[in-house]
């Protein structure tokens, strides 16, 4: 690998989790850059999904402040994305990485549609229970379904399981980020464990996306936390739509 690859991957890394941090979908740059340097595409997604582990780390970080009185809360959606990104990793090993391909849009879409449609969603169950309803029931099956398409490819990850937030918790978008960004590190780091023993990891691209994307979640927490709710929202529908896009071509 050249120095010029190296740097325009250390870059990607960087972009990756700065959106990684404030939406989700940064593997739509780095795994693409990586494809267009030659790289297998199975050794790009598991040193991709390891590379890029730092930076959900460093976004939730970030975010930190508002994590304050959500641990139950991140806790039991901690252990349902880590069943689910369990399955997920095994199963981008042993099956063909078309098993998924029709379904990824759909489940972008899914996203977005939650994303807009969450808040009202959200205020009517709150209205309902006297402006203090619990979090829905099915968000954490929701959450281990996102997490098991996390385990296998990850991008807009982070849009899904905010759509599911927003339609299901009853929080500010801001903290509901910021337990985003606490999910989909976790369900990122367990696959990357996992796709330790496959075989497959490049090492290098590891470190620089690792170096970048660490980097960017420092930008991405900055920057996120200062847009106003609207303003976050729209940004998750853009990247949402370039993501579906992306995989519809």
């Amino acid at each position: 690998m050249s120095l010029l690859e190296c740097a325009v991957i250390l870059l990607a890394g960087v972009a990756a989790g700065t959106i990684n941090t404030v939406v989700g979908s940064g593997t739509l740059i780095t795994f693409p850059t990586l494809l267009a340097f030659g790289v297998p595409p199975v050794t790009a997604n598991v040193s991709n999904t390891l590379g890029l582990v730092p930076g959900s780390v460093s976004g939730a970080i970030g975010y930190r402040a508002h994590l304050t009185g959500q641990r139950t809360r991140i806790l039991r959606l901690v252990v349902a994305t880590l069943v689910g990104s369990a399955i997920g990793a095994t199963l981008l090993l042993v099956l063909p990485s078309s098993a998924f391909k029709a379904i990824v849009p759909v489940l972008i879409l899914v996203g977005l549609l939650l994303v807009v449609l969450g808040p009202r969603i959200s205020a009517r169950a709150a209205a309902a229970a006297d402006g203090s309803a619990p979090d829905a029931p099915w968000v954490p099956p929701a959450v281990l379904g996102a997490g098991v398409y996390g385990g296998y490819f990850g991008a807009a990850q982070g849009v899904i399981v905010l759509g599911i937030f927003g339609a299901g918790v009853h929080e500010s978008l801001q903290r509901q980020n910021a337990v985003k960004n606490v999910v989909v590190a976790s369900s990122n780091s367990l696959a990357a464990v996992i796709f330790t023993f496959s075989g497959h990891m490049d090492w290098l691209i590891v470190a620089l996306l690792a170096v970048g994307a660490a980097t960017g979640g420092q930008i991405g927490a900055r920057v996120g936390q200062k847009l106003p709710p609207n303003v976050l929202r729209a940004v998750i529908v853009v990247v949402g739509l370039v993501a579906l896009v992306s995989f519809l071509l």
